[in-house]
């Protein structure tokens, strides 16, 4: 046997970054655990987490101001946040808001697609969350912390309920952004290394839908077992020396599930087996939808085959702090029909009712204008919405100021995002624990509340 190849091979596997380790009841390796079960009934079963990269601005998508229409360009009559130096100047959408459906929810003329699907749309008007800065703030929305390495919300499903296909990673990040956290926003910090999220594309591009080092070309799989085979004896063997070492229980897992996903993964990534009339409604093969497209196409394979929460990010795409209407236009004209294509798409396959779909920036903008036509962030008041999965249809959640800065009636902190989507999983927040440094930690730290108000 060829060593270096052997050794290259066996590297390629373990770099899927897959990990973790369920042990039979002869203490030797089996396949990681496939479902856990939920504290209570669950309303979801499975989530795609539609993270809008860069804060999309509230009072010019769901959050309609006639007063801040009315009073453009005139001084905020409050204090603005102690972030804000300039001259606090207001300044008015320049989008008309209209009122859809039959819950007459107001949208703006930014995203007419979305509009259509107000009446499966919960839309809460009240988040407010940590951190000024696109670091604090994508760490408090993807880990619960502002400051600290702790799992990311995916690992936190991953580890409270399992895998639904035991051919597939549980938690999948498309696209995922390469700054502001990189990995530590699909990272599984301390748990088990099987939770951590496996990667396709990066920085708010999809590229060839592939998963690094899945393929191997030089082997038959019968060759690879053996190759397997062997390497799981060696780590079998140091985790009966040693007793416990998370390392080596990583490895097994991690080459086990990527020697198994070879078969699995390259069906469920192949986005052409969709028909004609599906891939035009996600806009795929036009120019401006097609990346998002084939992302928001690729998110409904992946948990109708079984993944239990996938991601999927735009990239830092909505951070305008200067030319506010060319670059919310150019973002909504990348993602409003693929998103609204998914959930139509969802409706249509009856997957809507137990598939969490959830939308959110890290915060949203000022009301008040940053330069000429710009927007700053704006952690203190900004607009989520979720959709399916046991959440009411049709309404708004709470309330910001007569000018869309503050979040200022039944206020949702992201820790309560976080516990809510937790409770429509079937896990108690409380009680989705792990024991790290002689501490037991959780999601939401010490905080949070089930917004109740919009579940079902």
């Amino acid at each position: 046997m060829n060593t270096t190849a052997t050794r290259r091979d066996l590297l390629k596997l373990s770099a899927l970054g897959l990990g973790g380790l369920a042990l039979n009841a002869a203490g030797g390796p089996g396949r990681a655990e496939q479902t856990a079960a939920p504290h209570h009934p669950a309303r979801a079963k499975r989530v795609i987490f539609l993270f809008m990269h860069g804060g999309p601005s509230q009072v010019d998508t769901f959050d309609y101001k006639p007063r801040l229409q009315q009073d453009d360009g005139k001084q905020l009559p409050f204090a603005p946040a102690k972030n804000i130096s300039a001259s606090p100047r207001l300044l008015k959408s320049p989008w008309k808001f209209q009122q859809h459906g039959e819950c007459g929810q107001w949208v703006s003329s930014l995203l007419p697609h979305t509009a259509k699907h107000v009446d499966d749309l919960c839309v809460i008007r009240s988040m407010y969350s940590r951190g000024q800065s696109h670091g604090q703030a994508v760490s408090m929305l993807h880990t619960g912390s502002d400051n600290l390495v702790r799992p990311s919300v995916g690992s936190w499903v991953s580890y409270g309920l399992g895998s639904e296909n035991p051919d597939l990673p549980s938690f999948v990040s498309i696209s995922p952004a390469s700054g502001h956290g990189g990995p530590r926003n699909y990272g599984c910090a301390f748990l088990p290394a099987v939770h951590q999220a496996t990667t396709i594309g990066h920085s708010g591009k999809l590229g060839d839908a592939r998963i690094d080092f899945l393929g191997n070309d030089r082997l038959s799989s019968s060759a690879q077992q053996r190759q397997i085979e062997l390497l799981q004896a060696m780590n079998r063997d140091h985790l009966q020396r040693a007793e416990r070492d998370v390392q080596a229980a990583g490895a097994i897992e991690s080459v086990d599930l990527a020697y198994r996903m070879q078969n699995a993964a390259p069906e469920v990534l192949d986005i052409t087996k969709e028909p004609e009339h599906i891939q035009q409604m996600y806009g795929v093969g036009s120019s401006k939808t097609d990346n998002f497209g084939r992302q928001c196409l690729l998110a409904r394979r992946l948990v109708e085959n079984g993944v239990r929460f996938v991601e999927v990010s735009t990239g830092n795409k909505w951070d305008q702090h200067g030319n506010l209407k060319g670059g919310h236009e150019a973002n909504a004209l990348l993602t409003d029909q693929p998103i609204a294509a998914l959930l139509a798409d969802l409706k249509a396959r009856d997957m809507l009712k137990d598939t969490l779909v959830v939308w959110t920036g890290e915060f949203g903008r000022t009301p008040i204008a940053q330069g000429k036509d710009g927007r700053d962030h704006n952690p203190q008041g900004f607009t989520s919405w979720i959709a399916g999965g046991g959440v009411k249809q049709g309404m708004a959640h709470g309330m910001t100021d007569e000018y869309g800065y503050y979040a200022t009636e039944d206020r949702v902190h992201m820790h309560d995002l976080h516990a809510t989507m937790l409770h429509l999983l079937g896990i108690d927040h409380k009680r989705l624990t792990y024991r790290y440094a002689g501490r037991d930690f959780r999601l939401t730290d010490v905080y949070g509340r089930v917004v109740e108000e919009i579940v079902s």
